[in-house]
């Protein structure tokens, strides 16, 4: 079944690439529809996948070559838009960051070269470069308001739609902690912390009232699920990316209209945190920070203590996705966590953990800190370049929050601003950023924010810097399409 399979994906895949990019080419319409469904079906990408060379053992990020809808359709978006772009548009710019993710793209190749073994490595390179297709996809995509407002409508319905099967599964299925499609209850979490802050901006723009009144829903929403995934972090995170984001974007006068929409937000917050407190308060009670960072158990601490022992043996790291490998295999055991070593990478462990060992599984989890996952994978090296990107990120979106303009195409970046954050946050205690669903949506949304900046940065440039550029009449149009009045507050 599993040939029958994959012969199906490369036979089938490559002739829906050209069709896909040759009907969006055609019809603006499709290429609309076609971003509009990257958006929401990302979210459920591993039930749309064809998984080649599968490892499904492995516990490491990725376990195979994987290959879904959702690449069609990111393919599609973006080489319509690169063969034929909207009027008084360019085919190609140089979206901002996209030099320091190339970077840390050859760095990561360098280190699957010189690593052992390189399977698991090049499984995660595979990811990394589709992500990059998705990230072009939409800062080429994205170029007015209206395709600004796709994303919107499109990461809103997901979001409302993940927060109702939240509100299923914990009052009519009496779920502990929900999951909702994406399958796991902290992988959940950190996709709505992702996405809440960019309801708060849509909601305090110049967009449509429609279009505000979906943005409060999924926002309200969003918080809602994120209190029933009973994520301690989550929690944490949410609050605080939201409290930024409302300072960021709301003005300080008051109206009725705003008085109002706070008290109905509040309301109904705080029924569901006073409805479901006895769970959340249970998973707060599970252990306290000291006991996490330097109990005997396998909490946060564990990990740093495996990270800084693999940086002092190896300088440049045991190599992208090898984490789980290495750790099973020689720095678990170092460290006292008798793990069931891998045996290559041809051959199924044993899954049984043997009698008498404390351990959560038989091989080792990937490390639930970012930081330290990629320390222990990609080095010292590997770690600042990744820092450096962050901050690239970071300073991209921190130029939106001043003046605090409310057209879309300004404010929108403050909201991605705090949602970079809100990843960031969560991967203090989570490795899921590199989760396909997480990963995907959250290069769209830095894609969004690079077309963004882009258009920021062209509009405040001098006319006599354009008319150096053919033609100078697209410069020039451009001054006027993109210029921001400066309206305040909201």
């Amino acid at each position: 079944m599993s040939e029958a399979k994959n012969f199906l994906g490369l036979t089938v895949l490559p002739a829906a690439v050209l069709c896909g990019i040759f009907a969006a080419t055609i019809s603006r319409r499709l290429r609309d529809l076609f971003f509009f469904l990257l958006v929401v079906l990302t979210i459920t990408t591993q039930h749309l996948d064809v998984n080649f060379v599968s490892r499904e053992w492995y516990r490491g990020t990725t376990r195979g070559f994987e290959f879904s809808t959702v690449d069609i359709l990111a393919l599609s978006v973006l080489f319509s838009s690169l063969l034929r772009p909207h009027e008084g548009q360019r085919r190609w710019y140089w979206p901002a960051s996209f030099g320091f993710m190339l970077l840390f793209f050859g760095y990561a190749c360098l280190s699957v070269i010189i690593s052992d073994p390189q399977l698991f490595g090049f499984f995660e390179l595979s990811k990394m470069a589709r992500g990059m297709a998705v990230f072009l996809a939409a800062a080429l995509f994205i170029r007015t308001e209206r395709e600004l407002r796709l994303l919107i409508v499109g990461l809103a319905c997901t979001v409302c739609w993940q927060g109702l099967l939240a509100l299923y599964e914990r009052y009519h299925d009496g779920a502990f902690r929900v999951t909702g499609v994406i399958g796991d209850p902290n992988s959940l979490s950190m996709y709505l912390c992702m996405t809440a802050p960019v309801f708060v901006a849509a909601v305090t723009s110049d967009f449509s009232g429609k279009l505000k009144g979906l943005a409060a829903l999924a926002m309200l929403l969003g918080i809602v699920g994120v209190v029933l995934t009973i994520s301690r972090t989550g929690v944490a995170t949410m609050a605080v990316v939201m409290l930024g984001a409302v300072a960021a974007c709301v003005s300080v006068k008051l109206t009725a209209r705003k008085v109002a929409l706070a008290l109905v937000v509040t309301a109904i917050v705080t029924g569901i945190v006073v409805k479901s407190w006895h769970t959340v308060q249970s998973r707060y009670q599970e252990a306290t920070l000291q006991e996490e960072l330097h109990g005997k158990g396998q909490g946060r601490g564990y990990y740093l203590r495996l990270a800084k022992a693999i940086a002092l043996d190896r300088f440049f790291g045991v190599g992208l996705n090898n984490w789980s490998y290495w750790v099973s295999n020689e720095y678990g055991p170092q460290q006292g966590w008798l793990f069931v070593p891998y045996i290559g990478t041809e051959h199924w462990p044993s899954d049984v953990v043997p009698p008498g060992r404390n351990l959560d599984a038989a091989q080792a989890a990937p490390a639930h800190n970012l930081g330290a996952l990629t320390l222990g994978e990609l080095g010292i090296p590997g770690l600042i370049l990744f820092a450096a990107l962050w901050m690239r990120w970071f300073q991209m979106g921190a130029s939106f929050l001043w003046p605090r303009l409310t057209d879309p195409m300004y404010r929108m970046g403050a909201g991605f601003f705090f949602a970079s954050w809100g990843i960031f946050l969560q991967s203090l205690t989570e490795w899921v950023y590199r989760q396909t669903q997480i990963f995907f949506t959250f290069n769209m949304i830095l894609g969004a924010l690079a077309s963004l900046y882009w258009i920021k940065c062209r509009s405040q440039r001098p006319l006599a810097q354009f008319e150096l550029e053919p033609p100078w009449e697209e410069a020039e149009r451009g001054l006027a399409e993109f210029s921001y009045l400066p309206t305040e507050g909201t």
